[in-house]
């Protein structure tokens, strides 16, 4: 089989990283094309890659037929529209997180990629992470027995897009940060949010909230799972001292810890300095390998026509727990997701 034809939707931060991993490290991949809205950002990332395709509307794109399919990096309350208008061109779709902003969205989402015959991948890139795949086959495999209590921290260095802070657009910092957080809960226990209630506070960015009322930037989540795991995920962005993404899973027969907050093997202690250790700069460095793994698994279940690992259903079940997240934090109380 030829190579699969890939074009990049979107040329910020994410789309820098996926369009460099299909042209430099996804075996059966084929960089065809690039789109942003700004001009001059798609042709800088088009020389830098050597891509011969630029366009400024996604749907000139989706008219090439070098284009067997796209990866949307674009905000979210684009997704949707993006997402549908590729699965009518039949091109498959990787779609970064969040799915969409609403689950009418996501619902005509999966209905327009079903109808069309084509892959749809969710960008929830921790689950092709080595260290949360061994996790995940050491828990399955009962190595800490029952589990009983689950805790996810996600915090990031910097501030996400303007776009972001505006939960109109976004759903919320949890959404834009924490999504991932949402997801991973999910794969490792195999089960479902049925109970959320959330606490936010805009301490270290309180002058946004002047403009974007309900913005935060630390939120602790506290939840309960259908199988009886109780659980939190905490949120806070912009912190000083890296990206830190880490998980504690309690059992009946021990405790699991995911993660680590140091960057390498190296510390460094001295009487004068204290102890010493590099964090994290970025997510880029941090899930490095996930993201070049799961751009691999997205052109490996086109070329064998797999179902991928995260499909649109896992994206929309992630969203289900953003919008009770959106709930509770407008309502002040907790939000029952089996009544909705």
């Amino acid at each position: 089989m030829e190579k699969i034809g890939i074009c990049v939707i979107g040329a910020g931060r994410a789309g820098m990283v996926h369009a460099a991993n299909f042209k430099n490290e996804v075996p059966g991949a084929r960089l065809v094309a690039i789109v942003d809205s700004e001009p001059q950002v798609a042709e800088r990332v088009a020389y830098k890659l050597g891509v011969d395709h630029i366009y400024s509307d996604f749907r000139a794109a989706l008219k090439n037929p070098e284009v067997d399919a796209v990866c949307i990096t674009t905000p979210t309350f684009t997704h949707a529209e993006i997402t549908i208008a590729a699965a009518n061109a039949g091109k498959h779709v990787f779609c970064e997180k969040p799915l969409a902003l609403t689950l009418e969205e996501a619902t005509r989402m999966l209905e327009a990629t079903k109808k069309a015959e084509i892959k749809l991948q969710v960008g929830f890139m921790r689950r092709f992470d080595p260290t949360l795949q061994k996790s995940k086959k050491l828990l399955e495999e009962k190595i800490i027995g029952t589990l009983m209590i689950i805790r996810s921290v996600t915090r990031g260095p910097g501030l996400p897009p303007r776009w972001a802070w505006d939960s109109k657009l976004s759903n919320g910092m949890l959404a834009e940060v924490n999504s991932h957080d949402f997801d991973a809960v999910r794969w490792l226990t195999n089960s479902e949010f049925v109970r959320i209630h959330v606490e936010t506070s805009a301490i270290k960015c309180s002058e946004i909230r002047k403009e974007f009322s309900d913005f935060y930037d630390n939120a602790v989540v506290s939840f309960r799972l259908t199988n009886g795991i109780l659980g939190i995920i905490e949120g806070s962005c912009p912190v000083g001292y890296g990206y830190d993404a880490r998980m504690e899973i309690l059992g009946t027969e021990g405790v699991m810890t995911i993660g680590e907050l140091h960057s390498e093997a190296v510390t460094i202690c001295t009487k004068k300095n204290g102890v010493i250790q590099s964090t994290f700069p970025s997510w880029q460095e941090r899930f490095k390998e996930a993201y070049v793994a799961e751009g691999r698994h997205f052109v490996q279940c086109i070329r064998e026509n797999k179902e991928p690992l995260v499909t649109g259903l896992d994206g929309k079940k992630a969203l289900e727990a953003i919008l009770a997240v959106k709930e509770s934090i407008s309502t002040g109380l907790p939000v029952n997701l089996l009544s909705k």
